[in-house]
């Protein structure tokens, strides 16, 4: 593919693709029909990009996503090509501007969202407009049973019959149920061209920890990444904004982010996020689909997420650029014994809870496992791997202990009060605490009473909740959240069974420092402060998220290997020949202090051999200006002449002649031609 490997590096920057890209750029670019699931973070929107740019024709992107839209409309405009979108969110401005260049046959990408699909006049535009590839991003929303579902996606396979063109599915997020729904709806059932290329996101180092004043443990968690931006996720809107204003008390910029509040705060906050650096953002799980950042170096969780679906999705929207993420995710038995009733108390049929349930427990296996977290994540996704070495348990091993004592205790106090109590009474039976509550029951009577003294109180509730992270016991919703055991539990009180518990998550938790120190060594830090801080003034001139200019691990690069001129800054990751023109000379300043002026035309050949070429012609002209014995009138080549010559390459004297003219080709021509034989 050597016009994409040209483009890719021309326009996007980059000297090779990411894993797994190539060959679903090769597949989309020819036209075939594609399903490609990528992890979050993996490049999937490059991977029908870059095929638009090698077709004819219009390619049309389908996405649910307003502000990601318009985020990649601004990325690719940056980067020189004619893009557009036609959202809720435009002006009448850009919507005129966009459909000018559709008039014109100029744009090359058309982002829509699925909504629009609902007006037929939407099918008789795009019939009009040569569309020659759709582009459906986030594909999952097309499964009813998914957590994202978006009826209008379902008008997408009804489109490709309209235009009878190639259609490009893209997902982070599809168990085999999901993917099934895709292919059905979108392919009519017929069998894409599928690319499965796994769910590791190794950059992101993943840990968890139970509840333990949990306010507290955020606060440190942010304190000890200060500066870098990061997302809290919480589960009720007032969390969001207790929480952010916790932080901002502490020294942090932090703000809040949920449903409830207005659509224009909405968008402040979206608009603050991008273009902000060192931001945190204290949002329920409404944020974050819409953006973009690359650089989020943090997410937390200050509640248990709804499934690991969406664990999987949230902290995926951390280290997007690549460089390392980290993420906390805390829990406890009340987060357990809220999912569980939001399940059961949904109007879900019978069979779809019995699933929600089954993808809570993976969450809550994750959260209590005891080897590699990535292991045991990839597991879910039927991936292997051997043990990461960068999570919080491959860090520090848990201690474990035989458990089976305590949990056939637990578990015997459950079934002789006919299971109809919570964790807490159920502790003080353990405890032979003869509270009120149990003298009226005459609980203290049981044979339970009083034998479960080797554990405190928090000791037992650490217990009871790793009990219904495995599944053991569940709280009963008709009973008003009163533990009832379930059949797993079963082998392990008639003695069949055993089971390890973590001794460690039983004891308090101490602050978290970061897994991964700095982004750069000590030395290279205040550079890449000075260039954080001219890629934001440039952002608010251009009025731009600050990522759209160059992200962090470019500007990472830059700082690491300080490039010294215009071919040195092309070879930096991100830097395609757009930005190199639009921004190498201001960041070039940054590093170096004053930067000769380079003209415009050597300036198109910087980072490629011609650039080399030119100056080695550059060179030779100086020397033969005034003749090859210095006597003769002076006679040089335009710059733009030069450039020609150092892009066209001819080998011999008659080619040269009629580019530079016979006067030019008499006085440099044997110099030039020989300097092209050696390149």
């Amino acid at each position: 593919m050597p016009q994409a490997q040209q483009l890719l590096a021309e326009v996007f920057g980059f000297d090779g693709f990411r894993p797994g890209q190539e060959e679903i750029v090769e597949a989309v670019t020819a036209g075939q029909n594609t399903l490609a699931i990528m992890p979050t973070g993996g490049g999937k929107s490059l991977c029908f990009q870059l095929p638009a740019l090698c077709r004819e024709g219009v390619t049309v992107v389908i996405s649910p996503l307003i502000a990601l839209m318009r985020d990649q409309v601004h990325g690719l405009q940056q980067a020189g090509v004619a893009a557009g979108a036609l959202t809720s969110g435009n002006t009448p401005e850009e919507t005129d501007a966009v459909w000018d260049a559709l008039e014109r046959e100029e744009l090359k990408l058309l982002y829509m969202a699925p909504e629009r699909l609902a007006a037929a006049s939407a099918f008789t535009m795009l019939k009009r407009i040569n569309v020659s590839l759709i582009a459906v991003d986030e594909a999952h929303c097309v499964s009813q049973w998914g957590h994202d579902f978006r009826p209008d996606y379902l008008r997408i396979g009804e489109l490709r019959r309209a235009l009878d063109v190639p259609l490009a599915a893209f997902t982070a997020t599809a168990d085999p149920e999901t993917r099934e729904e895709i292919v059905t709806r979108l392919f009519d059932g017929q069998s894409p061209q599928t690319f499965l290329h796994g769910f590791d996101r190794p950059n992101i180092h993943l840990a968890f920890a139970n509840k333990d004043s949990p306010r507290r443990q955020i606060l440190d968690f942010a304190d000890a990444r200060k500066g870098q931006s990061g997302i809290v996720y919480c589960g009720t809107r007032a969390k969001t904004e207790t929480l952010a204003q916790a932080l901002r008390e502490t020294g942090h910029s932090a703000c809040h982010y949920h449903g409830g509040m207005e659509a224009e705060d909405r968008r402040i906050v979206e608009r603050r996020f991008q273009q902000e650096d060192g931001l945190i953002v204290v949002a329920t799980v409404a944020f974050g689909m819409g953006i973009d950042k690359p650089d989020i170096r943090w997410v937390a969780h200050a509640d248990l997420p709804k499934s690991i679906e969406a664990y999987y999705q949230e902290i995926g929207r951390a280290g997007r650029d690549g460089a390392p993420a980290e993420t906390l995710t805390l829990f406890g038995p009340e987060d357990i014994r809220l999912r569980r009733s939001q399940i059961d108390e949904g109007l879900a049929p019978p069979e779809r809870r019995a699933a929600d349930h089954t993808r809570l427990n993976a969450l809550l296996g994750l959260a209590e496992a005891l080897k590699c977290r990535r292991q045991t994540l990839l597991g879910y996704f039927a991936e292997t791997s051997e043990p990461c070495g960068h999570c919080d348990l491959c860090d520090t091993p848990p201690e474990t202990f035989d458990g089976t004592v305590a949990v056939r205790k637990a578990l015997s106090a459950i079934l002789r009060t006919e299971e109809w109590f919570g964790a807490g009474h159920l502790i003080d039976i353990l405890l032979g605490n003869q509270t009120d509550k149990v003298s009226a029951r005459g609980h203290h009577n049981l044979p339970t009473f009083g034998v479960g003294t080797e554990y405190d109180k928090r000791q037992w509730q650490a217990v009871f909740r790793q009990m219904m992270g495995h599944d053991l016991v569940r709280p009963d919703p008709d009973r008003h959240g009163a533990l009832r055991m379930t059949e797993a539990a079963r082998p392990i009180l008639r003695d069949e069974a055993t089971i390890e518990l973590r001794r460690d998550t039983i004891k308090a938790a101490g602050k978290r420092r970061p897994a991964v120190k700095t982004l750069v060594s000590d030395e290279d830090a205040p550079l890449l402060s000075a260039l954080k801080a001219k890629r934001r003034a440039l952002a608010e001139a251009a009025r731009v998220p600050a990522y759209i200019i160059f992200n962090d691990r470019t500007l990472i690069e830059m700082a690491e290997k300080r490039p010294a001129d215009l071919d040195a800054m092309a070879g930096i990751g991100g830097v395609g020949a757009k930005k190199l023109e639009s921004y190498g000379k201001a960041f070039l300043e940054v590093i170096n202090g004053a930067v000769e002026e380079t003209h415009p035309a050597r300036r198109k050949l910087a980072g490629r051999n011609e650039g080399s070429i030119y100056d080695r012609l550059l060179e030779v002209q100086a020397d033969l200006s005034r003749g090859p014995d210095g006597v003769d009138k002076p006679l040089t080549c335009s710059a733009s002449l030069l450039a020609k010559v150092a892009n066209t390459k001819p080998r011999d004297p008659s080619t040269l002649t009629r580019i530079l003219g016979e006067r030019r080709a008499e006085r440099f021509g044997d110099a030039f031609l020989d300097i092209l034989r050696e390149a």
